[in-house]
């Protein structure tokens, strides 16, 4: 992830920044939201019948959170060295949250196609989310691998873009289970990933004067798809598109 300057790779005392506590947001959304939904579900024995892949899921998912947090926080404490010596540890875990993302979206979808469930609105718009989120991480990760010799702060950026792109599960279950939304609040998710956004875009600015080519392209990954949603997600061919994933699940 981000990288600084060799004369602050000695370390020194931790001073919170911008991009720590953006990162600390997405953290607590994730772990409030699957904690409890899941973590404390699955602990206390009141949650079963998820098969292995949905806890590796899980476990790739959180590693990269608590991965960002940890990078974050040894960029302030300039701890360079160690966190540069876990940047091909973060390339490895980025890959696997592509991956698993897939994964996880094949497997769902194979329950949708036994129940036909993407007949209600909303649950189409969850897995037209479902099927963004993967492919758009992968491409706003190649653009921050890409940056961090030419642009450090931008690469910092767009890691943060690249985690606000997956972060829709956990403000879905945090808005769901810890305020008690009745329902997926799919466009009160939107709202906060792109309040985030917005906060990144602005912090950029603010810096540098300009926004990157790359950071525009990112949010461009993480926005256009939103109205598309609306478009897509009720159209019987999405939903076919679906099923047919569905279809090439074989391991239950």
């Amino acid at each position: 992830m981000a990288t600084v300057s060799p004369d602050r790779a000695a370390g020194g005392s931790f001073r919170p920044s911008f991009h720590f506590w953006i990162a600390l947001l997405a953290f607590a959304f994730v772990f409030a939201g699957f904690g409890m939904s899941y973590l404390y579900p699955t602990a206390m024995g009141t949650r079963s019948g998820d098969p292995p892949i949905v806890h590796l899921h899980g476990l790739v998912y959180f590693s990269w959170m608590v991965l960002l947090l940890v990078q974050s926080v040894l960029v302030n404490a300039k701890n360079v060295r160690l966190h540069r010596s876990l940047g091909t540890f973060g390339i490895a875990i980025g890959t696997l949250v592509v991956f698993m993302g897939a994964m996880i979206t094949i497997v769902g979808s194979s329950g949708a196609m036994v129940t036909r469930s993407l007949e209600d609105p909303t649950t189409a718009k969850v897995f037209f989310l479902s099927v963004v989120a993967p492919p758009s991480f992968a491409a706003i990760f190649i653009l921050a691998i890409r940056a961090v010799k030419r642009n450090i702060a931008e690469h910092r950026n767009l890691i943060l873009i690249a985690t606000i792109a997956v972060l829709m599960p956990g403000i879905n279950r945090f808005y769901m289970h810890g305020l008690g939304a009745a329902d997926v609040p799919v466009l009160a998710t939107y709202m906060t990933m792109n309040a985030m956004l917005a906060a990144v875009l602005w912090r950029e600015w603010r810096v540098s004067g300009k926004i990157g080519t790359s950071t525009w392209i990112a949010t461009a990954i993480v926005l256009v798809p939103q109205p598309i949603n609306w478009l897509v997600s009720p159209q019987p061919w999405f939903h076919d598109f679906v099923y047919w994933l569905g279809s090439l699940v074989y391991y239950r």
